[in-house]
């Protein structure tokens, strides 16, 4: 039987990251920099993928990695969606990486796992899995086209880009042009990247490869949402507790409080799943149905849980200065991120033969 509870190295884990990000990843310093012309925290990337090795902890130990599992890449994830990081290490240390893996890129992996890099799949963040995916157009040895909606592009200097010969390329980012797009989270942006006869290194065939990432980012992201959640009830408790009406604390309201239980048990079932699917892809048991379970799943909880935080918090969360509307944009943007909950419910239905009629 599968443990999916936290081992004593991953609580470790766990401790040591929420550390770091108390020290430099407070909300008002999140908030300030989406308003900035830099959304990204490249000086918090370097502490994280640098400075405690995170960036590599999918990365073989021979190529300069941690060789860690996904479990352990979930538990920085769940810390990072804790604090709504502006870093991209879903995009990176997760998704590229994994297309990586697949192709067999080795000099490419240990510059992304030494931090030396960031890299960037470039596909659109909506793509779930199973989903068809554009491709730029391969002539004379060079890429053309235009791809929409690439995650955390602008931070990245490695765009892994498929083509329409069936073939994913490494491009230097500094040969493209990477248009920033209006993009409901503010803390992970979206971008446009266009090449115009822009050199590339084939690194194997794009197909199992992006789905293998897709796969992974759409398996870890339920991690990143339940640390979402589990800030947005912990907060909201934390706050019904000090705010009085009436003389007397708010949290103490019967309607209150079984609104607050519900919001737990939601997040409890989120929490068993998240950590199903991060250990599916450390096993490669049942991987397709585990991960396909957990975001049918953690887009739902995730979103009420920062609907109920901006409620709750009543008139001070309606604020630009309070912070519960970076989650609720994240929350939002997480819920179309690698696949619909309705996407992978379709998926779930095929796999475990539940077609509709």
């Amino acid at each position: 039987m599968t443990d999916l509870l936290y081992s004593e190295e991953e609580e470790a884990l766990r401790s040591a990251v929420r550390d770091l990000l108390t020290d430099r990843c407070d909300p008002a310093s999140v908030i300030a920099r989406t308003e900035s012309d830099a959304p990204h925290d490249i000086a918090l990337w370097k502490a994280l993928a640098d400075g405690m090795g995170l960036a590599g902890l999918l990365v073989p130990e021979e190529l300069d990695g941690q060789g860690a599992t996904h479990r352990e890449a979930a538990v920085v994830l769940e810390e990072l969606g804790r604090a709504v990081a502006p870093v991209p290490y879903l995009t990176s240390a997760v998704v590229a990486t994994e297309a990586l893996l697949e192709c067999g890129a080795d000099d490419l992996l240990t510059r992304l796992a030494s931090a030396t890099s960031i890299g960037a799949l470039a596909v659109g963040l909506h793509t779930a899995p199973g989903a068809a995916f554009p491709a730029v157009r391969l002539e004379n040895g060079a890429l053309h086209g235009e791809l929409t909606g690439i995650a955390d592009a602008a931070a990245a200097d490695l765009l892994l880009v498929p083509a329409d010969d069936g073939g994913l390329y490494a491009v230097d980012s500094a040969a493209v042009t990477i248009t920033p797009q209006v993009s409901l989270d503010l803390t992970r942006p979206l971008a446009t990247v266009t090449l115009a006869g822009v050199p590339g290194r084939r690194l194997g065939d794009a197909e199992p490869a992006v789905r293998r990432a897709l796969r992974a980012g759409a398996g870890l992201l339920a991690s990143e949402q339940l640390g979402l959640s589990d800030w947005t009830l912990t907060e909201t408790v934390r706050y019904l507790k000090e705010r009085k009406q009436f003389n007397r604390p708010v949290g103490g309201f019967q309607a209150l409080k079984h609104r607050l239980a519900q919001l737990w048990l939601e997040i409890v079932n989120l929490r068993a799943a998240a950590r199903s699917a991060a250990d599916a892809l450390a096993t490669g048991e049942d991987v397709d149905v585990r991960v396909a379970v957990a975001q049918a799943h953690a887009a739902g909880v995730a979103v009420h849980a920062a609907e109920e935080a901006l409620q709750l918090h009543a008139g001070i969360g309606m604020t630009w200065e309070h912070p519960v509307h970076l989650y609720l944009k994240r929350a939002k943007a997480d819920s179309i991120a690698y696949g619909t909950a309705g996407a992978h419910r379709s998926a779930l239905a095929e796999l475990v033969d539940l077609r509709a009629p």
